[in-house]
């Protein structure tokens, strides 16, 4: 039980930094972009994806914490 909610915590913290990560490059592009319209389609695309590829590496860090 307890190794499944710290691996539910790090989960947790990936996606919130996922998500911090796809706000600050919507915030980049949205300048950048001279229409408004193209920018917010490709932006809830790739937020999600780079949450399934960082959330492996953290699990590793778990176990030393709980330690």
């Amino acid at each position: 039980m307890r190794k499944f909610l710290s691996f539910l915590l790090v989960l947790v913290m990936v996606l919130s930094l996922a998500v911090a990560v796809g706000c600050q490059k919507k915030e980049e592009a949205v300048p950048e972009a001279p229409a408004p319209e193209a920018a917010p389609a490709p932006a809830p695309e790739a937020a999600p994806a780079p949450a399934p590829e960082a959330a492996p590496a953290p699990a590793p860090e778990a176990p030393p914490a709980g330690h």
